[in-house]
């Protein structure tokens, strides 16, 4: 049976991450930030089309597959630079830099490292007793993120590859399958430190970004069709969110890059299309 979470046990487990990532708790603002996300979720969950089956990789074998050698498909991820940085505005990207000798084979070694968690967490009864949880498990998503926040508190100050902060699965029936896996890193962490982790001539970090927190009184105009405030809302400067009398976050919660650790091709791997798919941006 899917583990569900209550809400409070939730805030405690996340609140150490964002008490390290923010420099305090601040549990009053992190709850309203959560529930304007949850509604968030609730509404891009109206619009998910049923999984697509057609990246079904379970019955394929993978083992002959060397992912620290990537060839010439990073300079086709650089040829959709253009349109991969057409965000809108409550998500950036970091921007793909010139592939320099050393980054593929690093950025496979990272492959494989998400690709033993993928093994190892592809029953997600196995994710649930090593401690991670379901985010928002009883609202229909494109991609469900199953949270160690333990993994994420460590991520704010090393990159360990086989210790994902989420795991990312599709949801058939009554049964998870797991398609990829999300790295985080802290909200201050400049483009210089993520590179470091993965470089980025290879993989594009994501960060959620300009969130106008509504007023109490009107949270729930997060629903409306076109909403001014929350992620989805026309609401994108601080000048624009204190004259509607919301509260103005530069960026929600760290850094964040998907792989798909069991796909073959580069493009794939590293999928812009597929992180924002994920997030039902």
């Amino acid at each position: 049976m899917t583990e569900l979470i209550s809400w409070e046990t939730f805030l405690a487990d996340a609140g150490s991450y964002l008490a390290c990532d923010l420099g305090i708790t601040m549990r009053k603002m992190f709850a309203s930030v959560l529930f304007v996300l949850a509604l968030n979720v609730l509404v891009m969950a109206q619009d998910s089309a049923p999984a697509d089956k057609s990246h079904d990789m379970s019955g394929m074998d993978m083992s002959g597959h060397d992912m620290s050698s990537m060839g010439g498909e990073a300079h086709a991820m650089h040829s959709m630079e253009d349109r991969h940085m057409d965000m809108g505005p409550h998500m950036k990207m970091t921007v793909l830099r010139p592939v320099k000798a050393g980054d593929q084979e690093k950025a496979g070694q990272v492959v494989v490292a998400a690709r033993r968690a993928a093994e190892k967490y592809k029953d997600y009864k196995v994710a649930l007793t090593d401690g991670f949880k379901i985010f928002f498990p009883d609202v229909p998503q494109k991609q469900y993120h199953f949270t160690n926040y333990q993994n994420a508190y460590q991520a704010v100050f090393k990159f360990d590859p086989d210790k994902p902060t989420s795991l990312l699965y599709e949801k058939h029936g009554n049964d998870y399958k797991l398609v990829g896996v999300m790295y985080t890193a802290r909200k201050t962490a400049t483009e210089d430190e993520l590179n470091e982790r993965i470089p980025l001539s290879i993989a594009q970090w994501h960060a959620h970004v300009n969130l106008c927190m509504p007023p109490a009184d009107k949270r729930q105009e997060v629903l409306q069709a076109h909403p001014k405030f929350g992620l989805r809302g026309s609401i994108s400067t601080k000048e624009d969110c204190d004259a509607a009398g919301g509260r103005f976050m530069p960026q929600v919660f760290g850094w964040m890059v998907h792989v798909y650790p069991m796909e073959s091709k580069a493009e794939d791997i590293w999928s812009v299309e597929k992180q924002i798919d994920g997030h039902g941006n």
